[in-house]
């Protein structure tokens, strides 16, 4: 027999370990080649495991446990023959044009195929015996694993309810979910820029009326001719990069007792996903032009969302740009993304009445923080920064587009 010993590829330098967050196939199941058989997440990112042989595979891992890159965690039978109930290449309507003459498709035997994918509530076979040492049903068990499958932490954590008088009303029930790696890195990596970082936040207001009128002018010329949507993201960046060459200590970080200033602009655009929040970077974000930052940050973030984005896309950052106004945030201090020592928290959209010569009158404003670390920044810089972004905001055609409002956007 031909057996195929499946190990943890790495994921990235500096990764040593990741957790088997799910597998996308059971015990004893026929894979294909390069088919996805699970997820795993790393610190860093969550990533998907492909199988590298055909044949039939033998888990070595439960879901939920954290194993070292390099190790075993599945074997391969690749002299194994496929199954001949196994999805053939033909298309679902051929198979049902074929079965349809024998009538056999009907065929209540054919069901329990159905029951072997994760049925909400069963347990894996470690979480089974669990339970049967805590004498608790499976019923009494909340199962976070594929399909709701109750996995060997699920039974872990597992309590019985106390005896006793049920209260009046109202349920008292409480789960517990194991946080992912990504989220339990990210957890310490924001304690540690609080405890480690002299870490200040400075306020300014952007007026978004100029804006507004450059995006309902040119938005769908800009659309049809370079298939990105004009968005906020694409002058904010544009507005940062500029102030970042104004004020090079906003675009540096602490190596020790140095600090390492930086003559290129990666900026990370903060990107909320199924996992969490991510960072992808632009890289040299200081040389796209606004169709370049716009459809860069749309690839990146559809990569977010489809779960295929790799670690060295979101490493090696300069800067962070976040948005909280999209979840309607009014006014935040957002925490630098280590090692950076600067972030730009933009926060929601509102109309408002503000001053201008002297009248009153109703504007879209939003307010904008800088958070920064006031051990390499002074509080010069940091004003100042902020200062330049609000000026090419408030006046992006002389600013950020050379007067020239159709050839900065390339119609």
């Amino acid at each position: 027999m031909s057996v195929l010993e499946m190990k943890v590829p790495s994921p990235g330098e500096s990764i040593t370990e990741v957790e088997i967050a799910t597998w996308l196939v059971k015990d004893g199941d026929y894979v294909e080649k390069d088919q996805p058989i699970a997820e795993v997440d790393s610190d860093k990112a969550t990533l998907e495991l492909p199988a590298e042989e055909s044949g039939v595979i033998t888990l070595k891992a439960e879901e939920g446990d954290v194993v070292q890159v390099g190790q075993v965690v599945c074997l391969i039978d690749r002299d194994a023959q496929k199954p001949e109930n196994s999805a053939s290449a033909e298309s679902p309507k051929e198979e049902t044009k074929a079965a349809a003459p024998a009538k056999e498709a009907p065929k209540a035997e054919e069901k329990p195929a159905a029951q072997d994918s994760y049925a909400a509530g069963t347990p894996s076979p470690a979480a089974q015996k669990i339970l049967e040492e805590k004498s608790m049903t499976p019923a009494q068990v909340k199962g976070t694993g594929r399909d709701g499958r109750i996995t060997k932490h699920d039974a872990e954590t597992a309590s019985v309810p106390a005896m006793g008088t049920p209260s009046a009303g109202g349920s008292r029930s409480q789960t517990a979910t194991k946080l992912s790696v990504l989220r339990r890195k990210l957890a310490a990596r924001l304690v540690s820029v609080k405890n480690e970082t002299a870490m200040l936040t400075t306020f300014n207001e952007v007026d978004m009326s100029e804006i507004f009128r450059i995006r309902k002018q040119y938005k769908e010329e800009f659309s049809a001719k370079h298939g990105v949507g004009l968005g906020f993201m694409s002058f904010f960046t544009k507005a940062v990069t500029r102030a970042l060459k104004l004020y090079p200590d906003v675009n540096a970080s602490i190596d020790g007792d140095f600090k390492v200033n930086y003559d290129f602009c990666d900026v990370s655009i903060a990107v909320s996903g199924p996992k969490g929040l991510m960072v992808p970077v632009l890289r040299n974000a200081e040389n796209m032009s606004f169709r370049g930052v716009e459809a860069n940050i749309k690839a990146l973030a559809e990569k977010v969302r489809d779960g295929k984005i790799t670690v060295d896309e979101m490493t090696g950052g300069t800067f962070t740009i976040t948005n909280g106004g999209v979840f309607g945030s009014m006014l935040s201090t957002p925490i630098i993304n280590p090692p950076q020592s600067a972030i730009l928290g933009m926060h929601n959209i509102i109309q408002r009445p503000v001053a201008v010569n002297g009248q009153i009158e109703i504007r879209p404003m939003m307010y904008l923080a800088v958070s920064y670390d006031h051990r390499i920044i002074d509080g010069r810089e940091s004003v100042g920064f902020l200062v330049a972004v609000k000026e090419a905001i408030d006046n992006p055609v002389e600013i950020l587009m050379d007067g020239d409002e159709r050839k900065a956007l390339e119609l």
